[in-house]
Protein backbone atom coordinates (compact mmCIF):
# COMPACT_ATOMS: atom_id res chain seq x y z
CA UNK A 1 0.00 0.00 0.00
CA UNK A 2 1.67 3.22 -1.09
CA UNK A 3 -0.38 5.47 1.16
CA UNK A 4 -3.06 4.67 3.70
CA UNK A 5 -5.50 7.09 5.18
CA UNK A 6 -8.33 6.70 7.65
CA UNK A 7 -11.69 6.73 5.92
CA UNK A 8 -15.22 6.09 6.99
CA UNK A 9 -16.64 2.84 5.62
CA UNK A 10 -20.28 3.24 4.69
CA UNK A 11 -22.01 -0.16 4.86
CA UNK A 12 -24.76 1.13 2.56
CA UNK A 13 -22.45 1.38 -0.46
CA UNK A 14 -22.45 -1.84 -2.53
CA UNK A 15 -19.15 -3.28 -3.71
CA UNK A 16 -20.31 -2.97 -7.31
CA UNK A 17 -22.86 -0.87 -9.09
CA UNK A 18 -22.97 2.04 -6.64
CA UNK A 19 -22.81 4.56 -9.47
CA UNK A 20 -25.67 2.84 -11.29
CA UNK A 21 -27.82 2.77 -8.15
CA UNK A 22 -27.09 6.46 -7.57
CA UNK A 23 -28.15 7.33 -11.11
CA UNK A 24 -31.37 5.36 -10.63
CA UNK A 25 -32.13 7.16 -7.35
CA UNK A 26 -31.57 10.48 -9.07
CA UNK A 27 -34.00 9.51 -11.83
CA UNK A 28 -36.59 8.54 -9.20
CA UNK A 29 -36.09 11.85 -7.39
CA UNK A 30 -36.49 13.77 -10.66
CA UNK A 31 -39.68 11.87 -11.53
CA UNK A 32 -41.19 12.46 -8.10
CA UNK A 33 -40.29 16.14 -8.40
CA UNK A 34 -42.11 16.21 -11.75
CA UNK A 35 -45.01 14.40 -10.07
CA UNK A 36 -45.20 17.18 -7.48
CA UNK A 37 -45.45 19.81 -10.21
CA UNK A 38 -48.03 17.88 -12.23
CA UNK A 39 -50.01 17.40 -9.03
CA UNK A 40 -49.81 21.13 -8.38
CA UNK A 41 -51.11 21.88 -11.86
CA UNK A 42 -53.89 19.34 -11.35
CA UNK A 43 -54.95 21.10 -8.17
CA UNK A 44 -54.65 24.62 -9.56
CA UNK A 45 -56.75 23.75 -12.61
CA UNK A 46 -59.41 22.07 -10.40
CA UNK A 47 -58.86 18.82 -12.27
CA UNK A 48 -58.43 16.44 -9.34
CA UNK A 49 -62.03 15.25 -9.17
CA UNK A 50 -62.44 14.48 -12.86
CA UNK A 51 -61.77 10.75 -12.28
CA UNK A 52 -64.23 9.57 -9.66
CA UNK A 53 -62.93 6.05 -9.09
CA UNK A 54 -59.67 4.33 -8.30
CA UNK A 55 -58.50 1.52 -10.57
CA UNK A 56 -54.75 0.99 -9.98
CA UNK A 57 -54.35 -1.25 -13.07
CA UNK A 58 -57.29 -0.72 -15.41
CA UNK A 59 -57.15 3.02 -14.75
CA UNK A 60 -53.97 3.15 -16.79
CA UNK A 61 -56.17 3.16 -19.89
CA UNK A 62 -58.12 6.36 -20.59
CA UNK A 63 -61.55 6.33 -22.29
CA UNK A 64 -61.08 4.86 -25.76
CA UNK A 65 -64.33 5.83 -27.48
CA UNK A 66 -67.26 8.22 -27.31
CA UNK A 67 -69.30 5.91 -25.06
CA UNK A 68 -66.49 5.60 -22.55
CA UNK A 69 -65.96 9.37 -22.50
CA UNK A 70 -69.67 9.88 -21.97
CA UNK A 71 -69.67 7.44 -19.06
CA UNK A 72 -66.71 9.16 -17.39
CA UNK A 73 -68.31 12.57 -17.84
CA UNK A 74 -71.61 11.30 -16.42
CA UNK A 75 -69.87 10.03 -13.30
CA UNK A 76 -68.25 13.44 -12.81
CA UNK A 77 -71.61 15.18 -13.23
CA UNK A 78 -73.52 12.90 -10.84
CA UNK A 79 -70.85 12.20 -8.20
CA UNK A 80 -69.24 15.59 -7.54
CA UNK A 81 -70.52 18.81 -6.07
CA UNK A 82 -67.76 20.51 -8.05
CA UNK A 83 -69.69 20.03 -11.28
CA UNK A 84 -72.95 21.46 -9.92
CA UNK A 85 -71.43 24.42 -8.10
CA UNK A 86 -68.47 25.32 -10.30
CA UNK A 87 -68.92 23.76 -13.75
CA UNK A 88 -72.66 23.36 -14.46
CA UNK A 89 -72.16 24.52 -18.06
CA UNK A 90 -69.14 22.29 -18.75
CA UNK A 91 -69.15 20.46 -22.08
CA UNK A 92 -67.54 17.13 -22.86
CA UNK A 93 -64.57 18.94 -24.40
CA UNK A 94 -64.16 20.98 -21.24
CA UNK A 95 -64.29 17.80 -19.19
CA UNK A 96 -61.56 16.24 -21.30
CA UNK A 97 -59.26 19.18 -20.54
CA UNK A 98 -59.41 18.52 -16.79
CA UNK A 99 -59.53 14.73 -17.18
CA UNK A 100 -56.15 14.61 -18.91
CA UNK A 101 -54.46 16.48 -16.03
CA UNK A 102 -55.71 13.98 -13.45
CA UNK A 103 -55.06 10.98 -15.70
CA UNK A 104 -51.55 12.22 -16.44
CA UNK A 105 -50.88 12.66 -12.74
CA UNK A 106 -51.99 9.12 -11.96
CA UNK A 107 -50.18 7.67 -14.97
CA UNK A 108 -46.92 9.32 -13.93
CA UNK A 109 -47.36 7.71 -10.53
CA UNK A 110 -47.78 4.28 -12.12
CA UNK A 111 -44.70 4.88 -14.27
CA UNK A 112 -42.63 5.79 -11.22
CA UNK A 113 -43.72 2.54 -9.61
CA UNK A 114 -42.48 0.51 -12.59
CA UNK A 115 -39.24 2.49 -12.91
CA UNK A 116 -38.61 1.86 -9.22
CA UNK A 117 -39.66 -1.78 -8.90
CA UNK A 118 -37.95 -3.38 -11.92
CA UNK A 119 -34.45 -1.97 -11.35
CA UNK A 120 -34.77 -2.68 -7.62
CA UNK A 121 -35.38 -6.36 -8.36
CA UNK A 122 -32.45 -6.39 -10.79
CA UNK A 123 -30.12 -4.72 -8.27
CA UNK A 124 -31.22 -7.19 -5.60
CA UNK A 125 -30.58 -10.23 -7.81
CA UNK A 126 -27.21 -9.00 -9.10
CA UNK A 127 -25.73 -8.04 -5.74
CA UNK A 128 -25.91 -4.29 -6.23
CA UNK A 129 -27.48 -3.68 -2.84
CA UNK A 130 -26.29 -4.30 0.71
CA UNK A 131 -27.93 -5.40 3.94
CA UNK A 132 -27.79 -1.79 5.11
CA UNK A 133 -29.13 -0.28 1.88
CA UNK A 134 -31.89 -2.73 0.97
CA UNK A 135 -34.25 -1.85 3.86
CA UNK A 136 -34.10 1.80 2.81
CA UNK A 137 -34.97 0.95 -0.78
CA UNK A 138 -37.86 -1.26 0.35
CA UNK A 139 -39.05 1.56 2.61
CA UNK A 140 -39.03 3.90 -0.39
CA UNK A 141 -41.07 1.38 -2.37
CA UNK A 142 -43.56 1.09 0.49
CA UNK A 143 -43.88 4.87 0.72
CA UNK A 144 -44.59 5.02 -3.01
CA UNK A 145 -47.43 2.50 -2.65
CA UNK A 146 -48.75 4.35 0.38
CA UNK A 147 -48.72 7.55 -1.65
CA UNK A 148 -51.07 5.98 -4.18
CA UNK A 149 -53.51 5.01 -1.41
CA UNK A 150 -53.35 8.46 0.15
CA UNK A 151 -53.89 10.00 -3.27
CA UNK A 152 -57.19 8.16 -3.59
CA UNK A 153 -58.10 8.96 0.04
CA UNK A 154 -57.59 12.60 -0.92
CA UNK A 155 -59.70 12.41 -4.10
CA UNK A 156 -62.44 10.44 -2.32
CA UNK A 157 -63.07 13.42 -0.04
CA UNK A 158 -64.56 15.29 -3.01
CA UNK A 159 -66.55 12.40 -4.49
CA UNK A 160 -70.18 12.04 -3.40
CA UNK A 161 -69.67 14.80 -0.84
CA UNK A 162 -70.50 18.49 -0.47
CA UNK A 163 -66.90 19.55 -1.11
CA UNK A 164 -66.11 21.24 -4.42
CA UNK A 165 -62.44 20.22 -4.18
CA UNK A 166 -60.41 17.73 -2.18
CA UNK A 167 -60.14 18.19 1.59
CA UNK A 168 -57.21 20.58 2.25
CA UNK A 169 -55.75 18.54 5.10
CA UNK A 170 -55.72 15.43 2.89
CA UNK A 171 -54.01 17.43 0.15
CA UNK A 172 -51.41 18.48 2.74
CA UNK A 173 -50.75 14.86 3.76
CA UNK A 174 -50.43 13.80 0.10
CA UNK A 175 -48.05 16.66 -0.67
CA UNK A 176 -45.90 16.12 2.42
CA UNK A 177 -45.49 12.42 1.66
CA UNK A 178 -44.33 13.31 -1.86
CA UNK A 179 -41.75 15.66 -0.34
CA UNK A 180 -40.64 12.91 2.04
CA UNK A 181 -40.15 10.48 -0.87
CA UNK A 182 -38.09 12.88 -2.96
CA UNK A 183 -36.05 13.93 0.08
CA UNK A 184 -35.41 10.31 1.06
CA UNK A 185 -34.28 9.53 -2.50
CA UNK A 186 -31.85 12.46 -2.50
CA UNK A 187 -30.54 11.49 0.95
CA UNK A 188 -29.77 7.95 -0.24
CA UNK A 189 -28.16 9.37 -3.39
CA UNK A 190 -25.87 11.41 -1.16
CA UNK A 191 -25.14 8.43 1.10
CA UNK A 192 -23.94 6.37 -1.86
CA UNK A 193 -21.33 8.81 -3.07
CA UNK A 194 -21.68 12.32 -1.74
CA UNK A 195 -18.78 14.15 -0.16
CA UNK A 196 -18.92 15.49 3.37
CA UNK A 197 -16.38 18.07 4.52
CA UNK A 198 -13.55 16.69 6.65
CA UNK A 199 -14.72 18.81 9.58
CA UNK A 200 -18.07 20.39 10.37
CA UNK A 201 -18.61 23.48 12.52
CA UNK A 202 -19.90 22.96 16.03
CA UNK A 203 -23.72 23.14 16.19
CA UNK A 204 -24.01 23.17 12.38
CA UNK A 205 -25.95 19.91 12.35
CA UNK A 206 -28.42 21.17 14.92
CA UNK A 207 -28.99 24.39 13.02
CA UNK A 208 -29.36 22.59 9.71
CA UNK A 209 -31.84 20.12 11.20
CA UNK A 210 -33.89 22.94 12.72
CA UNK A 211 -33.98 24.82 9.42
CA UNK A 212 -35.12 21.69 7.60
CA UNK A 213 -37.98 21.14 10.06
CA UNK A 214 -39.16 24.76 9.79
CA UNK A 215 -38.93 24.55 6.00
CA UNK A 216 -40.98 21.34 6.02
CA UNK A 217 -43.66 22.93 8.20
CA UNK A 218 -43.73 25.91 5.85
CA UNK A 219 -44.25 23.62 2.87
CA UNK A 220 -47.10 21.83 4.68
CA UNK A 221 -48.75 25.18 5.41
CA UNK A 222 -48.33 26.10 1.75
CA UNK A 223 -50.29 22.98 0.83
CA UNK A 224 -53.10 24.07 3.15
CA UNK A 225 -53.07 27.52 1.56
CA UNK A 226 -53.33 25.92 -1.88
CA UNK A 227 -56.08 23.54 -0.79
CA UNK A 228 -58.15 26.38 0.65
CA UNK A 229 -57.40 28.74 -2.27
CA UNK A 230 -56.27 31.08 0.50
CA UNK A 231 -53.70 32.68 -1.78
CA UNK A 232 -56.56 34.31 -3.70
CA UNK A 233 -58.46 35.62 -0.67
CA UNK A 234 -55.96 38.02 0.91
CA UNK A 235 -53.81 39.57 -1.79
CA UNK A 236 -52.44 42.61 0.02
CA UNK A 237 -49.03 42.57 1.66
CA UNK A 238 -47.56 43.02 4.27
CA UNK A 239 -51.05 43.38 5.80
CA UNK A 240 -54.06 41.12 5.35
CA UNK A 241 -57.23 43.04 4.47
CA UNK A 242 -55.60 46.10 5.98
CA UNK A 243 -54.65 44.41 9.25
CA UNK A 244 -51.59 42.58 10.52
CA UNK A 245 -53.81 39.92 12.10
CA UNK A 246 -56.97 39.45 9.99
CA UNK A 247 -60.33 39.57 11.75
CA UNK A 248 -61.40 36.14 10.49
CA UNK A 249 -58.38 34.31 11.90
CA UNK A 250 -60.25 32.41 14.63
CA UNK A 251 -63.93 32.46 13.72
CA UNK A 252 -64.45 28.69 13.40
CA UNK A 253 -65.46 26.49 16.29
CA UNK A 254 -63.87 24.36 17.65
CA UNK A 255 -60.64 26.34 17.41
CA UNK A 256 -58.58 23.61 15.71
CA UNK A 257 -60.78 23.81 12.61
CA UNK A 258 -59.23 27.20 11.90
CA UNK A 259 -55.88 25.56 11.16
CA UNK A 260 -57.16 23.31 8.38
CA UNK A 261 -60.34 25.06 7.22
CA UNK A 262 -59.88 28.81 7.73
CA UNK A 263 -58.33 30.71 4.80
CA UNK A 264 -57.23 33.61 6.97
CA UNK A 265 -55.53 31.40 9.56
CA UNK A 266 -53.76 29.25 6.96
CA UNK A 267 -52.33 32.22 5.10
CA UNK A 268 -51.39 34.05 8.31
CA UNK A 269 -49.47 31.02 9.61
CA UNK A 270 -47.83 30.59 6.20
CA UNK A 271 -46.65 34.21 6.27
CA UNK A 272 -45.39 34.07 9.86
CA UNK A 273 -43.50 30.83 9.29
CA UNK A 274 -41.88 32.38 6.21
CA UNK A 275 -40.63 35.31 8.30
CA UNK A 276 -39.31 32.88 10.93
CA UNK A 277 -37.54 30.75 8.31
CA UNK A 278 -35.90 33.77 6.66
CA UNK A 279 -34.72 35.07 10.03
CA UNK A 280 -33.28 31.73 11.15
CA UNK A 281 -31.67 31.03 7.77
CA UNK A 282 -30.11 34.49 7.67
CA UNK A 283 -28.75 34.16 11.20
CA UNK A 284 -27.31 30.72 10.42
CA UNK A 285 -25.69 32.00 7.21
CA UNK A 286 -24.01 34.76 9.22
CA UNK A 287 -23.03 32.48 12.09
CA UNK A 288 -21.36 29.90 9.86
CA UNK A 289 -20.14 32.32 7.19
CA UNK A 290 -16.47 31.34 7.63
CA UNK A 291 -16.80 27.65 8.25
CA UNK A 292 -19.54 25.89 6.32
CA UNK A 293 -18.65 26.53 2.71
CA UNK A 294 -21.68 27.79 0.84
CA UNK A 295 -24.35 25.52 2.35
CA UNK A 296 -26.06 27.89 4.78
CA UNK A 297 -25.64 30.85 2.42
CA UNK A 298 -27.26 28.96 -0.46
CA UNK A 299 -30.14 27.91 1.76
CA UNK A 300 -30.66 31.49 2.92
CA UNK A 301 -30.59 32.78 -0.66
CA UNK A 302 -33.19 30.21 -1.68
CA UNK A 303 -35.50 31.06 1.23
CA UNK A 304 -35.22 34.75 0.40
CA UNK A 305 -35.98 34.10 -3.28
CA UNK A 306 -38.88 31.84 -2.34
CA UNK A 307 -40.38 34.45 -0.01
CA UNK A 308 -40.05 37.15 -2.66
CA UNK A 309 -41.72 34.90 -5.22
CA UNK A 310 -44.44 34.14 -2.68
CA UNK A 311 -45.25 37.82 -2.29
CA UNK A 312 -45.32 38.32 -6.07
CA UNK A 313 -47.60 35.29 -6.43
CA UNK A 314 -49.88 36.58 -3.67
CA UNK A 315 -50.38 40.12 -4.93
CA UNK A 316 -51.20 38.70 -8.37
CA UNK A 317 -53.93 36.49 -6.82
CA UNK A 318 -51.97 33.24 -7.27
CA UNK A 319 -52.16 32.61 -11.04
CA UNK A 320 -51.34 29.08 -12.12
CA UNK A 321 -47.92 29.86 -13.63
CA UNK A 322 -46.58 31.79 -10.62
CA UNK A 323 -48.07 29.29 -8.17
CA UNK A 324 -46.32 26.40 -9.92
CA UNK A 325 -42.98 28.22 -9.94
CA UNK A 326 -43.45 29.00 -6.25
CA UNK A 327 -44.13 25.32 -5.55
CA UNK A 328 -41.15 24.22 -7.65
CA UNK A 329 -38.74 26.58 -5.88
CA UNK A 330 -40.14 25.52 -2.51
CA UNK A 331 -39.26 21.89 -3.22
CA UNK A 332 -35.76 22.92 -4.34
CA UNK A 333 -35.34 24.87 -1.09
CA UNK A 334 -36.38 21.84 0.93
CA UNK A 335 -33.90 19.63 -0.92
CA UNK A 336 -31.18 22.20 -0.29
CA UNK A 337 -32.07 21.81 3.38
CA UNK A 338 -31.76 18.03 3.09
CA UNK A 339 -28.31 18.37 1.58
CA UNK A 340 -27.34 20.90 4.26
CA UNK A 341 -28.30 18.45 7.02
CA UNK A 342 -26.37 15.66 5.29
CA UNK A 343 -23.19 17.69 4.81
CA UNK A 344 -23.41 19.16 8.32
CA UNK A 345 -23.38 15.72 9.89
CA UNK A 346 -19.93 15.06 11.28
CA UNK A 347 -17.99 12.19 9.70
CA UNK A 348 -17.88 10.49 13.09
CA UNK A 349 -21.66 10.41 13.28
CA UNK A 350 -22.12 9.46 9.64
CA UNK A 351 -20.26 6.17 9.93
CA UNK A 352 -18.78 4.07 12.69
CA UNK A 353 -16.33 1.66 11.07
CA UNK A 354 -12.92 2.99 10.08
CA UNK A 355 -10.89 1.20 7.43
CA UNK A 356 -7.58 1.84 5.76
CA UNK A 357 -7.90 2.73 2.11
CA UNK A 358 -5.20 2.74 -0.50
CA UNK A 359 -5.69 6.11 -2.20
CA UNK A 360 -3.82 4.91 -5.28
CA UNK A 361 -6.21 1.96 -5.67
CA UNK A 362 -9.59 2.97 -4.28
CA UNK A 363 -12.37 0.36 -4.18
CA UNK A 364 -14.49 0.16 -7.31
CA UNK A 365 -18.00 1.56 -7.02
CA UNK A 366 -19.21 1.59 -10.59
Amino acid sequence: MSQAVAAVANPMIPAKGAGLVRAWLLVIAAMVYAMILVGGATRLTDSGLSITEWKPLLGAFPPMNAAAWGEAFEKYRTMTAQFHQMNPDMTLEGFKSIYWWEWGHRELGRTIGVVFALPLIAFWLTGRTTRALLPHLLALFFLGGLQGLIGWWMVASGVESDLVSVAPYRLMVHFCLALLIVSYSVWLWLELGGRRPAETPKNAFGWASGLLWVCGIQMALGALVAGLDAGRGYIDWPLMAGRFVPEAIGVLDPWWRNITENEATAQFLHRMTAYLLIGLAGWAAWTFRKADGAGFRVFFALTLAQATLGVVTLINAAPVNLSLIHQALGAVTLLAGVRLVWTSQSPGNAGKNLILTDVDNPPARL
